[in-house]
């Protein structure tokens, strides 16, 4: 999804509050004014992240925080494993709660609150508009034979995980497989989170190659690259990925909370509404822009 001047400077705005020096930040807007046109702000955070390592070191990374959401969610999984098999339909209630999981976002969100990351449970359901979407989902599911996750945060992989399971039940003819970054970024699931969590019981995890907060074809290395190729369901969580992955001529599901104005005015809904959006048109794709 390309960069609007609005989303420019917020990004410009966040890195003044990581680091307001001058210097550091000549070098960020030089960045953000040569961006090419299909450029995506996870592949400018990426460069970001790039200069700032050059500048002043590898920054504190959020070991702490992964860790901690990732406990907080495996406490609940047992409750919340009995709230979706006591659904009418416990795929779509594991999909509304995986939703909610990605409120856990230090990158787009300028606070985290358990509170009202816990208050999302409350309500937590696909609303009437996106039944169409899920119908096509679950057809996508019946017919295919793999199905890709490409996960976000931590702490939401959890919840993903539960959903994965729904969809084993549901589908015993798809094979799953889980993409996650390849290093360290934000709060973002690593392989050794998913493992942490127990993730490769209900998928093959791979590595996208690379400390970036969304899913940059030119940037993976082969296997993940083949895994997006093949898949016959691609299902992909969080506003990071759906800006790099939306416009690319895959056919796609996308699943998010609406967390900055962008998306809030994008889709026209109030803020942390939750989203599952398909692309279905196959479009040209287009040739990213990256500088590593």
């Amino acid at each position: 999804m390309r960069i609007p001047e609005s989303c420019a400077q917020c990004l410009y705005d966040r890195q003044r509050k990581r680091m307001p020096d001058e210097g550091y930040l000549a070098e960020v807007r030089a960045l953000i004014e040569g961006r090419g046109e299909n450029d995506t702000s996870p592949v400018l955070v990426y460069r970001f992240n790039q200069a700032f390592a050059r500048r002043f070191g590898v920054s504190k990374g959020y070991t702490e925080v992964k860790r901690r959401y990732n406990d907080l969610v495996l406490s609940m999984e047992d409750r919340i494993r009995t709230r979706i098999e006591a659904a009418d339909d416990p795929v779509a209630a594991a999909l509304a709660f995986a939703r909610v999981g990605n409120y856990i976002d230090y990158g787009a969100m300028d606070t985290v609150e358990e509170d009202t990351f816990l208050r999302l449970f409350d309500h937590a359901a696909l609303r009437e508009e996106e039944k169409e979407v899920y119908g096509h989902f679950l057809t996508a599911c019946q017919r295919g034979k793999r199905f890709l996750l490409i996960a976000d945060n931590c702490g939401e992989i959890v919840l993903d995980k539960l959903l994965l399971e729904q969809l084993r039940r549901r589908f015993p003819g798809l094979t799953f497989q889980a993409l996650v970054r390849g290093e360290e970024v934000l709060n973002d699931v690593t392989v050794q989170d998913a493992e942490y969590v127990g993730l490769g019981g209900a998928a093959e995890i791979l590595s996208n190659g690379a400390a970036i907060a969304g899913t940059v074809y030119e940037m993976m290395p082969e296997p993940a690259r083949l895994a997006l190729d093949q898949a016959d369901v691609i299902l992909a969580k969080g506003q990071g990925n759906y800006e790099s992955l939306s416009g690319q001529g895959r056919h796609v599901f996308f699943a998010f909370l609406c967390k900055c104005d962008l998306f809030i005015r994008r889709f026209n809904v109030p803020p942390l509404t939750g989203m599952m959006v398909e692309e279905r048109k196959p479009q040209k794709p287009q040739k990213m822009s990256i500088r590593a």
